[in-house]
């Protein structure tokens, strides 16, 4: 996943672009100071710079050049974005190393192009033909190439995903995720096979192993939904994602791979529920500051699909209801849940 850290003083430039970026499959960082820019990468890296050129107190041009100072920066891809900026501006911010310019306004597919291209320039791998995504959120699937991968065996899909979640593992810690059933010789064995299998569903590459630890091939670097899902509710959390956004966000949830019963599939599940609840109590405070009482109302309805036990969410509905008038606010504060009754 491409790091791309990006820098504007315009809080509505820095939202829209964080936003089409993430969900192009890249981890976006933001910052609204070139200054403060300067002091996050001293700890951040990113394959990518994208930056405002007219802005208060550092320009995009100082910053620049801020940047090309630093020897471990000096290479670094840089993007210049501007409404303002006159042709002159342009040449001598290419003058001073950047390696691209992207008027504003822009459209979402204007910008992942020229992100795409700089990436691919630089050697790095982005969104196309040869990616690999893997979709665990209401799903079970991996598409490589453009096409859906036919599996050996659905434990074999299982190990993908648990290696996606573990980055590394032991043959023993494999083994106890998916079989904490067997006895040690046991599941040793069908780690192993299952690992054959996996193998044997994408390549004899697929799955690198070293100092007994295994990890999935870095060259498969798939885009996997549940990342970019924790890492948008991650920027709503801090306030990046304005409700429309979170709207979006809280529809693309869904179980974790439906059908597998392992504990660790568990402990992911109980994870992203609690990434949606958070994000439902976002969406029903944004909703509710916004005037959109009815809105508010579904985002607590959804919220107690999850948890039923949930009082602030039962409180939430029932004022909501009453605002605009619903007589299900009585329900609502007695705690029934009519949505749940069973009709047949």
């Amino acid at each position: 996943m491409p790091r791309i850290l990006v820098v504007d003083d315009d809080a509505a430039i820095l939202k829209l672009v964080s936003v089409i970026l993430s969900r192009s499959g890249h981890e976006v960082r933001t910052s609204s100071h070139p200054v403060e820019a300067l002091d996050l990468l001293k700890v951040f890296t990113p394959d990518l710079i994208i930056s405002d050129v007219v802005m208060p107190y550092m320009t995009g041009l100082e910053f620049l050049e801020k940047v090309r100072e630093d020897e471990k920066l000096s290479a670094l891809p840089f993007m210049l974005l501007s409404s303002h900026a006159e042709r002159g501006d342009v040449r001598r911010g290419m003058n001073l190393g950047a390696d691209d310019y992207l008027p504003k306004p822009f459209t979402p597919q204007e910008l992942n192009v020229a992100i795409d291209a700089r990436l691919r320039r630089a050697g790095l791998n982005v969104q196309g033909e040869d990616s690999m995504q893997a979709k665990g959120l209401g799903t079970a699937q991996v598409v490589w190439k453009g096409t859906p991968v036919a599996w050996v065996s659905r434990k074999a899909l299982e190990l993908f995903f648990y290696l996606l979640e573990h980055k590394e593992v032991t043959s023993w810690e494999a083994a106890e995720a998916l079989w904490p059933e067997k006895d040690e010789g046991r599941a040793s064995s069908l780690f192993h096979t299952t690992l054959h299998r996996l193998r044997k569903s994408l390549s004899n590459e697929a799955v690198v192993s070293a100092n007994r630890r295994y990890a999935l091939a870095p060259d498969l670097n798939p885009t996997y939904d549940v990342q970019r899902f924790e890492l948008l509710a991650q920027q709503a959390e801090q306030g990046s994602l304005g409700l429309e956004e979170m709207r979006e966000l809280v529809s693309q949830y869904g179980l974790f791979l439906p059908g597998a019963d392992s504990p660790w599939v568990d402990d992911v599940r109980s994870r992203l529920e609690q990434k949606q609840l958070s994000l439902l109590s976002l969406c029903a405070k944004a909703a509710t500051a916004a005037g959109k009482d009815r809105d508010a109302a579904q985002f607590h309805q959804r919220a107690l699909a999850i948890d039923p036990m949930s009082e602030a969410d039962w409180q939430g509905l029932a004022r909501a209801l009453a605002t605009i008038g619903d007589p299900r606010a009585r329900l609502a504060a007695q705690r029934e849940a009519w949505w749940a009754v069973d009709l047949d």
